[in-house]
């Protein structure tokens, strides 16, 4: 669904700054999920659980560029 934006972007700005956005972009998500998995009580091995479910469907749907 987003795979020609996300394209679009790494060609306009270059594959280098790209991934460095991308690497901050992934570790902001990644504190979000945390502090709402901790808020509602979720483990570590919950969480993790859950996001490598989201990463397989998200794969599988065609969402991951």
């Amino acid at each position: 669904m987003f795979t020609p934006i996300v394209v679009l972007a790494r060609q306009v700005i270059g594959k280098k700054r790209f991934m460095k956005l991308r690497g901050n972009l992934i570790a902001k998500h990644s504190k979000v999920i945390t502090k709402f998995c901790n808020q509602i009580g979720i483990d570590r091995t919950g969480r993790q659980n859950m996001i490598r479910l989201a990463r397989n469907n998200g794969e599988r749907l065609g969402f991951l560029a």
